[in-house]
């Protein structure tokens, strides 16, 4: 008799193990099946809205605080214009930027005024990285992404409903900064 319960014992134990490895490999192969990337269907486009020729004053620093060095960069005017709006830019924002590193953040917060009389706010957050480009020249990230608050009765609205990305521009001769903005569609 003990011979036949040993029997039953070791072959208990093995079909435990088999199960217990037939489950492992199957929470392993469904882990690699939720693991691939399905290729996505659509990519984002962009669409060009604006470009802001932004004006600046007189660059100052607060120092270095507990979280890097602020600096802040005066907006004291311009000029926009895209397909579908056009204005100037309004005296009084200005881009708050916190450099720790070699990593800057930046916090444009300012208004514009379109052509027809609306005005609209912005507040334009992003980043500075300097890094290099294919060939190891120096290169830098510059990208904001520009929210804005429109009157929701205005025909500006749209501004509203949408994300946006900027990239600055660079115009020989022009004391300030180019902003180019697109609409993710």
């Amino acid at each position: 008799m003990k011979k036949s319960e040993e029997k039953v014992r070791y072959s208990s134990r093995i079909s435990i193990k088999g199960a217990i490895i037939a489950l492992i490999m199957l929470f392993t192969y469904h882990i690699n099946l939720s693991a691939q990337v399905t290729p996505p269907k659509e990519t984002p486009q962009l669409e060009f809205v604006m470009q802001l020729k932004v004006t600046l004053g007189e660059t100052y620093s607060v120092g270095e605080t507990p979280s890097g060095r602020r600096t802040v960069i005066p907006i004291t005017g311009g000029t926009f214009e895209g397909p579908n709006i056009k204005g100037t830019i309004l005296n009084g924002g200005a881009d708050y930027q916190m450099a720790n590193g070699n990593r800057t953040q930046i916090e444009a917060i300012y208004s514009i005024k379109t052509d027809d009389g609306v005005y609209i706010h912005i507040r334009n957050r992003g980043l500075i990285n300097p890094g290099q480009d294919e060939q190891g020249k120096p290169s830098f990230y510059f990208r904001c992404a520009p929210q804005f608050e429109a009157p929701s009765n205005s025909p500006y609205a749209w501004l509203n409903n949408s994300l946006f990305v900027c990239a600055p521009d660079f115009s020989p001769g022009f004391q300030g900064i180019v902003l180019n903005v697109w609409r993710v569609k």
